[in-house]
């Protein structure tokens, strides 16, 4: 591999080009540099102008006294010289930078690098993301190696449960009963059944055939990922690129290919298509928040920067919009957004803007105890980030909170 000798010849040069000033010395006595002979070369000549009569006292007395300014001048500017002690401290300053210099260096790599991942052209990190893609286990597999994992039981009140039993035996009977089927995957699916939820969506597609609408299908592809495990298996991809030939701004079936590109070793493409769910999606739908909680950690896979827009809740501007309605509707309204804002932030948690958006939401409806909470809250959450305390200090500030 060349990277390391490469990068230890680099270290190795730089601290040489650090060390070498720090050793260097300057001796003293009469030799105190060039430029200082150079001075004194001059004020031999003026003796012999003097000498030969070509210029006047008074003159060289003028020229002699510049000289000897400038001679004084050069020696203030030269370093001064060094004996043994100092010498000593600078050979020790120079080995201490150049140990800081490449061990600091050996530490960064290894703690933001990758050390011992060969350098891979485009083309053959393409080749082995398709292998990694091509290795999937099918969606079988995946589901008898997710129902082999331990699960808590799931609790359900015994009405409930006595009516998803009632359900199973009775959707079977009536084999083209749409609604039975689409029922039955719901609430398979509502108590962690996703491979009998599946099963009972595909069946939903069958009867509909070609009317089926694209959310049937997502559907599908929610109890087919569930049902794996979480992976995108190769029946979930061709059903999502099916999909996608009908309906190419489907922001499910986006979300979901950016998945399968996201567990393939292809980051790039993950965040291409999830930066489209999350910057057109709405801010309540499921796909959007998944999209969103995982975006962040693709682009830093991908080499990209890129700042989470801020999601949902309200702000000036919708409180501005809500004017028109009567007291008690709009009240409604403004709560409902809160509510909101503040129960996704709770479960997915979200940006700095975000947070300083519900804090701001709460100081504007009055409810100054509680936007400080939040706020506190909020410190806490970003307490390592110094940007987002900025923005949340300003926020504080801009609402009256901070002290």
């Amino acid at each position: 591999m060349l990277f390391w000798p490469v990068a230890i010849a680099l270290a190795a040069l730089t601290a040489t080009l650090i060390a070498i000033p720090l050793l260097r010395t300057r001796g003293g006595g009469a030799d105190a540099g060039p430029e200082i002979d150079i001075y004194r070369d001059q004020l031999a000549e003026v003796d012999r102008d003097m000498a030969r009569g070509t210029m006047a006292p008074d003159e060289a007395e003028r020229a002699r006294t510049e000289i000897a300014r400038r001679i004084l001048a050069a020696d203030r500017a030269a370093p001064a010289p060094r004996g043994d002690a100092p010498r000593r401290i600078a050979v020790g300053a120079a080995v201490a930078a150049a140990a800081l210099l490449v061990g600091g260096t050996a530490a960064l790599y290894t703690t933001l690098g990758a050390p011992g991942v060969a350098d891979l052209p485009l083309a053959e990190r393409r080749a082995a993301a398709d292998a990694i893609r091509d290795g999937r286990p099918s969606q079988a597999d995946a589901e008898r190696a997710t129902a082999a994992l331990p699960r808590e039981p799931v609790q359900m009140p015994d009405d409930y449960r006595a009516a998803l039993e009632q359900l199973r035996d009775l959707v079977p009977t009536r084999p083209d009963d749409v609604d039975g089927w689409r029922l039955l995957s719901l609430h398979e699916a509502r108590v962690g059944n996703f491979a009998a939820a599946a099963r009972a969506q595909e069946r939903v597609l069958l009867l509909l055939g070609d009317d089926a609408p694209p959310s049937e299908t997502i559907a599908l592809a929610d109890r087919l990922v569930a049902a794996a495990g979480g992976i995108v298996t190769p029946e979930t991809e061709r059903l999502l690129l099916d999909l996608l030939e009908t309906a190419p701004d489907n922001l499910p079936a986006r979300y979901y290919i950016g998945l399968l590109f996201a567990q393939t070793d292809s980051p790039d493409r993950a965040f291409a298509l999830w930066r489209d769910v999350v910057e057109r999606g709405g801010p309540d739908a499921p796909h959007t928040l998944l999209a969103r909680a995982q975006i962040e950690a693709v682009a830093r896979a991908a080499g990209t920067d890129y700042i989470l827009p801020p999601m949902g809740g309200p702000d000036l501007d919708d409180m501005a919009n809500a004017s028109d309605l009567a007291d008690e509707d709009r009240a409604a309204m403004i709560t409902g957004m809160v509510e909101r804002l503040s129960n996704r932030l709770a479960v997915q948690g979200g940006p700095p803007s975000d947070w300083a958006r519900l804090v701001r939401a709460h100081a504007v409806l009055g409810d100054a105890d509680m936007a400080r909470t939040i706020y506190t809250e909020a410190l806490e959450v970003f307490a390592s980030d110094a940007d987002a305390i900025d923005l949340l200090t300003a926020t504080a500030n801009e609402v009256g909170l901070a002290e």
